[in-house]
């Protein structure tokens, strides 16, 4: 912290990181600086097969939860290698596993079976969403899907929104689902929804609507101290509805 003290409020929102290939000599820059404000690293669809001396790399991340990305699960779970996966997530110490079915198709029942399976050793984070940006489910389903897999063991379930979009709770212009989003917020609960906001514009409309403490997935690395600061109302994105309570300044002498 720096020594002058402005007093700002504090959150509990999961910021959800998304590696795309960095090194551990990379890595270990950005959790010198913004270590404090990362609370899962994601190593995207399926970079942890390819990444050379992927040990090192998760040794500099051992104080972070890290999971593999939810498409990396879908190719695992096409060639039937279920408890393979398992077992190599188990080798290599992490703890946190994703199953999505955003690219392929995994009759919902299964789904619900894969989750409350894999929640036995892990601690599961389920995505709910196409990839497919021409695919539009409606409120019922999202709802109801997002639901079932947190009955399921689920710890947090995930929108779809890719890392660049549209897709998912955006739609294929890239815009927003802004009504979509509150549906699902207000029946399955905003503290058990990480919502997938690659960028500043959708990033700061989530600190917005729900609040510093919105859990946010798919943040690029670089990303993470701009939206810790969008979050605590240091910009001027969200320094209004942070900062301000009903037109009075917070602190304000």
């Amino acid at each position: 912290m720096p020594a002058f003290n402005l007093q700002l409020g504090r959150h509990v929102g999961l910021t959800h990181v998304i590696d795309k290939g960095l090194g551990p000599r990379a890595w270990e820059d950005r959790l010198d600086v913004a270590g404090d404000h990362i609370s899962i690293v994601k190593l995207g669809w399926g970079t942890a097969y390819v990444t050379r001396n992927l040990e090192r790399k998760l040794d500099v991340l051992r104080d972070k939860p890290v999971v593999l990305g939810g498409t990396f699960f879908e190719v695992v779970y096409l060639k039937g290698q279920i408890d393979e996966y398992k077992q190599w997530l188990a080798d290599l110490g992490l703890t946190h596993v994703e199953i999505s079915d955003g690219t392929i198709e995994i009759p919902r029942q299964r789904k619900l079976e894969l989750i409350a399976d894999l929640a036995r050793d892990f601690t599961v984070l389920s995505e709910v969403g196409s990839k497919d940006s021409s695919v539009e489910y409606t409120v019922e389903e999202w709802t109801r899907w997002l639901n079932e897999e947190l009955e399921a063991g689920a710890w947090k379930v995930i929108t779809e929104a890719r890392e660049g979009g549209p897709a998912g709770i955006f739609d294929s212009d890239g815009g927003m689902r802004t009504e979509l989003i509150g549906e699902i917020a207000s029946v399955v609960g905003p503290a058990n929804i990480v919502f997938e906001a690659p960028t500043k514009a959708a990033q700061a409309w989530f600190v917005k609507q729900f609040g510093p403490s919105v859990n946010l997935g798919n943040i690029p690395p670089d990303e993470v101290i701009p939206l810790e600061t969008l979050r605590l109302g240091l910009r001027g994105d969200t320094l209004k509805e942070v900062l301000l309570d009903g037109g009075e300044r917070v602190h304000a002498s």
